[in-house]
């Protein structure tokens, strides 16, 4: 992570916010050395002191493998990120850079059981469904819960570090940063859009 002081977030609660706003992470492992990742939903849990990440995937995958060889893993939480050009700089003879925000969580994960697994896609799908949503967990037959359960293994990742980066230009001057602003305010991308309303919060 690129830990510069202007951009470092070093509030827990925030870096918390954050993941359970984009609870879409990115859960990186390794066997023997060998990297995999997948991406997957997660519940964000606070037990006391303790975060926990909550989730499931697909046995027989080369991360399921990856989770099971080596219980060190990493999750990746992230917003919108936009190209800022340095031609909108009050001095453009700059370096153009990437504002962006992050959190990654270090952890270590532990698989669960059958009956620990059947209960953390409950709670997930029933975040997600409401109770009456033909697709809530309490509407699938048994048969086709205990099918699929057999592909299936949920995990749960204790969170032994917690880091997060927000990179909205903090560095540059006011007179930049409304620039920037306006710039990607007018883009027609999306991201930058969302970036610069983020920009705007802090000015």
């Amino acid at each position: 992570m690129y830990k510069v002081d202007s951009f470092l977030e070093k509030d827990n609660n925030k870096l918390l916010a954050f993941m359970q706003l984009h609870p879409f992470a990115v859960v990186i492992g390794a066997n023997q050395n060998i990297p995999s990742a997948t991406q997957i939903p997660l519940q964000i849990k606070q037990e006391g002191d303790a975060i926990k990440l909550i989730g499931h995937v697909m046995k027989k995958t080369d991360h399921y493998e990856a989770f099971f060889a080596n219980d060190n893993v990493l999750a990746l939480f992230s917003d919108a990120h936009a190209y800022v050009s340095a031609s909108v700089y009050e001095n453009p003879s700059s370096a153009s850079t990437w504002n962006y925000s992050a959190v990654q969580a270090k952890g270590k994960i532990r698989l669960l059981d059958k009956d620990e697994t059947r209960a953390a896609i409950k709670s997930l799908t029933d975040q997600y469904e409401g109770q009456n949503s033909p697709a809530a967990f309490h509407h699938l037959s048994d048969d086709y819960i205990e099918k699929h359960l057999k592909a299936i293994e949920g995990f749960e990742i204790t969170v032994t570090s917690l880091e997060g980066i927000f990179k909205l230009s903090q560095n540059h001057s006011q007179i930049n940063r409304e620039r920037i602003v306006k710039h990607l305010s007018q883009s027609d991308d999306l991201q930058a859009q969302e970036v610069a309303r983020q920009m705007k919060e802090n000015l």
